[in-house]
């Protein structure tokens, strides 16, 4: 289902969602000063109440989008954040996670990938995509910022790969993109300690262009992007491919061992035993 809805008479929202329910992902075009659309859009998780985890529903949504995305010949950039002031994306829901036990590892490492890809194909998305990280980006949520170009973060950002808490391998490129943005020491230890840190520390450590106060976070971004948006369309795009086919190289293979290393983490006696696996 497909839907625009005009707001205020200054913002266009468009949505899909495959249900009646609320939309799980919003689309807004910005206006610039004055009042034009300058090819700068907006899209957002919009599952606040759940921190805007993510799952197969909000993936539906998600790809649709993307896939509108890739042939807007208008988009000059695009700014991802997610919907209320707690978080970008909490990562996978618990739900979700939950489930994989009731799978084979086969099924799952297959499961795992698709998953991935489903998140991940915000890449094809042709032109530069800046993360607005306004909240909490943990897991699968974190994941998906490291797959777009640029990040800034809120002070009161809070930033891991926290998938050894859970008792599972790192997923969705996580193992692929942390090294290559923070380094091989860095990656390490946010992914065998499963340490969440603040905004502050993510732009020291390079996980992040800067840390700004959360009033400031929008403004800064939709600037940058308004900037981007200023320059030659297809100067812009075509380094925004080369600079993302750089990271490209070995990304499939990451996935495919992060997807079969998930499955057999999924399969041990021990999972399900976090802690955060008791909460509703």
């Amino acid at each position: 289902m497909f839907k625009q809805i005009l707001i205020n008479s200054s913002k266009l929202y468009r949505f899909y969602s495959t249900t009646t329910k609320e939309p799980l992902v919003l689309l807004e075009k910005h206006l610039g000063k004055d009042g034009k659309y300058n090819g700068v859009q907006i899209m957002k998780l919009n599952k606040p109440s759940a921190m805007n985890a993510l799952n197969w529903e909000m993936g539906d949504d998600f790809k649709r989008l993307v896939a509108e995305l890739e042939q807007d010949s208008t988009l000059r950039a695009l700014v991802l954040t997610g919907a209320g002031d707690r978080a970008f994306s909490a990562g996978g829901d618990l739900q979700f996670l939950r489930e994989r036990v009731n799978e084979t590892p086969d099924q799952n490492a297959k499961i795992m990938e698709k998953f991935y890809n489903t998140y991940l194909s915000i890449r094809r998305v042709p032109v530069p995509i800046i993360s607005a990280i306004n909240g909490h980006a943990i897991g699968a949520g974190l994941c998906l910022a490291l797959a777009t170009d640029i990040r800034v973060a809120s002070t009161k950002a809070k930033l891991g790969v926290t998938f050894v808490d859970i008792g599972i391998h790192g997923g969705m490129g996580s193992s692929h993109f942390l090294p290559r943005l923070v380094g091989h020491q860095v990656a390490a230890r946010m992914l065998l300690t499963g340490d969440v840190i603040l905004g502050e520390e993510a732009k020291r450590l390079g996980l992040v262009l800067d840390c700004v106060e959360p009033d400031q976070l929008m403004p800064v971004c939709l600037e940058m992007a308004e900037r981007i948006a200023t320059k030659n369309t297809i100067a812009v795009r075509s380094n925004t491919k080369t600079l993302r086919n750089i990271q490209n190289v070995g990304l499939d293979l990451s996935l495919n061992r992060e997807a079969d290393a998930q499955s057999q983490c999924y399969a041990d006696k021990e999972y399900l035993k976090s802690p955060i696996f008791d909460k509703k």
